[in-house]
């Protein structure tokens, strides 16, 4: 099954101009935004699995983007997040550039072949240039989210 984008990406989830300050600090309003709708795990269950998963090594992929992702226990759906930070900021990304677009994903620890279909959408997504600047004109919550929803419609329509 090959996951898209809108089934796990809302607009309440979709945010611009979110203060770049630190790699702790974004993985920090990560999961805060990630937690929100009252049946999710809390923001610190989520911080803690998303800092382990950095551990392993950065989910900075370079081109100014990062996907964090973890498996979260008691998780029963894919949850994510699109964060357009309003400067780069240094994530440890594999080109040394500063990340200023931060896609957050939390699977449910079983679901191990959604979590790798989820990660490639999320990455068809975003590593087109045209993507990535259309993500960063986005001057609203609704822009963004209706950017990434386009992009992966054109995507799809095209081929």
């Amino acid at each position: 099954m090959t996951s898209r984008i809108a089934d796990f990406l809302t607009l309440g989830r979709s945010r611009s101009a979110v203060p770049g300050t630190s790699k702790k600090r974004v993985l920090e309003y990560l999961s805060q935004c990630l937690s929100e709708g009252g049946d999710l795990p809390d923001a610190d269950t989520i911080y803690r699995s998303l800092l382990a998963r950095e551990e392993l090594g950065s989910t900075g992929i370079g081109h100014g983007v990062a996907i964090p992702h973890c498996r979260v226990p008691g998780l029963d759906r894919l949850v994510g997040a699109l964060l357009h930070l309003d400067r780069g900021i240094d994530f440890d990304a594999a080109d040394g550039e500063p990340v200023d677009l931060v896609f957050g994903l939390i699977v449910p620890e079983e679901h191990r072949q959604e979590h790798l279909d989820a990660l490639a959408a999320i990455a068809r997504l975003l590593e087109r240039p045209e993507n990535r600047r259309r993500l960063r004109a986005a001057d609203s919550d609704r822009d963004l989210f209706e950017a990434a929803l386009a992009a992966e419609r054109e995507r799809e329509t095209a081929g």
